[in-house]
């Protein structure tokens, strides 16, 4: 069949379809079977789309439940911390040498479920059995309690409980994981890291300081996480800091005190390398030395410092210019003002150089020299050098001192041998460091500091020839005077004691004494300070003077230097007489 052909025969067939479609109704009736099938559409949409609403309204309600119920559970099992915040990590803290003073380690905590707990005096019975100091009654009452779904019954567990509880197979009863701060060293460090409380937060110390740099707040918007941290160093020397407290602790039962201290402080970049008070605690058990241990004397407890203000007194005078080196005052005898009599407890009744006023410690010849520096810039001097200002450092545990609310001339004049003003320990050391050091104040701290980062900070509050003519007085004291005690061959330590008496209601006593002892070494050219006190000795080294600051303070600053000298990097010099500081005035 040809094309053409083709094509007649489609035609064809193409006018007998439409044939039959006109025969059969046309275009009308094809819009009735159209409008049919619509209707019967539309009626099976609707009745699906009803179906996913009902199954939509089913699952809603079963979700809504199912948060409803998790939302409670959280709710009652967080009533102390959720568990994200239990493991929070805290940073280890480490010592300048990189040696762990604190770190985190991950422990349990027993809790139980009340509302699951099917007899509760066999529980408190079996439990009893592995705790022996539980609270046996406060645990039934919390047991007893069946609307309750959650309480702690016991913190910070050790595996072998954990273990033991478990094999008593008590329903109920659960373990929840958290992180305990630990801290190797025992008191070693203790009222420098201070320590955490149940939760591993910050109370005292450096823990507190670190919390106050943001990781209690992280931790109250839940934004710490179990990862550990960058670890915190500090500037002390683990082997110093042993030595420091070794020697507190030492002082305190051999010389029978109520307290004692001792700080070791790098004169140019103000760094503490050790310091201890004692009596003092364990962080790993706080509550055990809550009655005395937790109080920080070195930097929260303040005292009048007796005869080393004599050292600021007259290094106040040279560097004003209105007293020379070779000046002499009347010390042949006492002074009256106000009622009161000023005398010498070594008295040489005669008149005295400058020196010599250092050397015998004279009250009269101190009084005569602050006369001429006059109060307003007595006043002025000792602000310059901290000692009447608070202290500021990482610690959080720090007294203001105190001084009296108007000047007078007696006041003056016992201040400048150290009664009527009350600082602190380690201020007091940090001022001693400034005399040494070429003049410059340098507030202490407890983290790592360069020189050039200190001199950047440093206030400059005496001359440098002020700071040498101390230097001078210091050696001369510790190779002639009441520093002998200190006096470790070489390593030429110059040093200053200080003696006050104590006040007991409103009046000084004559058998209680405070002991203060400043020391610097090696003197020639200081790197290091030592401050150190015995609070209340009933005795002492009678050679030195017995419960005086010879016999008590002085020791401990002997027998710290004496160790850690060589630890410190200090090259002994041995030579004879005293230190080539002694022949140049």
């Amino acid at each position: 069949m040809s094309f053409l052909s083709r094509i007649m025969v489609l035609k064809s067939q193409a006018h007998f379809s439409a044939g039959v479609y006109n025969r059969f109704g046309g275009p009308s009736a094809g819009v009735a079977i159209e409008g049919s099938r619509k209707r019967k559409s539309g009626q099976a949409k609707s009745r699906v789309g009803l179906l996913i609403l009902g199954f939509m309204g089913v699952y809603v309600v079963i979700g809504g439940r199912l948060v409803e119920y998790a939302m409670k559970d959280q709710e009652v099992v967080s009533s102390i911390l959720p568990p994200d915040r239990l493991m929070a990590s805290r940073p280890d803290i480490l010592d300048r040498n990189g040696e762990v003073l604190a770190t985190d380690i991950r422990t349990v905590s027993l809790f139980a479920e009340p509302n699951k707990i099917v007899d509760v005096d066999e529980a408190v019975e079996k439990l009893a059995t592995v705790l022996p100091e539980l609270d046996v009654r406060d645990t039934y009452k919390k047991l007893s309690v069946k609307t309750s779904h959650f309480a702690w019954l016991r913190r910070q567990l050790t595996p072998k409980q954990q273990s033991q509880i478990l094999a008593l197979g008590i329903p109920g009863i659960g373990f929840r994981p958290e992180k305990r701060r630990f801290y190797p060293g025992g008191p070693t460090a203790a009222h420098i890291l201070g320590y955490v409380n149940i939760d591993n937060r910050g109370v005292a110390g450096m823990e507190k300081f670190i919390d106050d740099q943001g990781l209690a707040d992280l931790a109250s918007v839940g934004m710490t996480s179990d990862q550990p941290l960058e670890p915190v160093r500090l500037s002390i020397d683990l082997r110093v800091q042993n030595i420091v407290r070794d020697a507190v602790v030492n002082a305190v039962n051999n010389f029978q005190s109520k307290g004692a201290g001792a700080a070791v402080i790098d004169v140019h970049t103000g760094e503490v390398l050790g310091m201890a008070s004692a009596p003092d605690f364990d962080p790993n058990n706080p509550q055990e030395g809550a009655k005395e241990g937790w109080l920080n004397r070195m930097t929260n407890g303040t005292f009048e410092m007796g005869s080393t203000f004599k050292t600021f007194s007259l290094a106040m005078a040279l560097d004003s210019g209105k007293v020379k080196m070779s000046d002499t005052f009347d010390a042949s005898k006492p002074i009256y003002i106000g009622g009161f009599t000023i005398h010498d407890f070594h008295g040489q009744r005669r008149w005295l150089t400058v020196p010599e006023i250092f050397q015998y410690s004279s009250n009269i010849g101190t009084a005569r020299v602050i006369d001429l520096v006059g109060i307003d810039s007595q006043k002025d001097y000792l602000t310059k050098l901290g000692l009447l200002t608070k202290m500021q450092t990482e610690l959080p545990e720090v007294k203001m001192p105190s001084q009296p609310r108007v000047w007078k001339k007696i006041n003056s004049i016992t201040i400048s041998f150290g009664h009527g003003v009350s600082t602190t320990a380690l201020q007091t050391g940090m001022a001693a460091a400034a005399l040494v050091n070429g003049g410059k104040l340098i507030e202490p701290t407890f983290l790592p500091r360069t020189r050039e980062q200190a001199d950047q900070i440093a206030k400059q509050v005496l001359k440098k020839s002020t700071s040498d003519e101390v230097r001078y007085l210091l050696d001369f004291n510790g190779y002639k005077g009441s520093g002998r005690v200190a006096r470790v061959p070489g390593f030429g330590v110059g040093s200053k004691t200080g003696t006050a008496d104590k006040v007991v209601n409103g009046r000084y006593s004559s058998t209680l004494n405070f002991n203060s002892f400043i020391a610097a070494f090696p003197i020639d050219n200081p790197r290091y300070a030592v401050i150190t006190f015995c609070d209340e000795p009933k005795t002492g080294e009678k050679q030195y003077g017995g419960t005086l600051s010879a016999g008590t303070a002085g020791p401990i600053a002997r027998d710290i230097i004496r160790r850690a000298a060589p630890i410190l990097g200090i090259e002994p010099k041995f030579g004879e007489g005293g230190s080539a500081l002694l022949v140049s005035y």
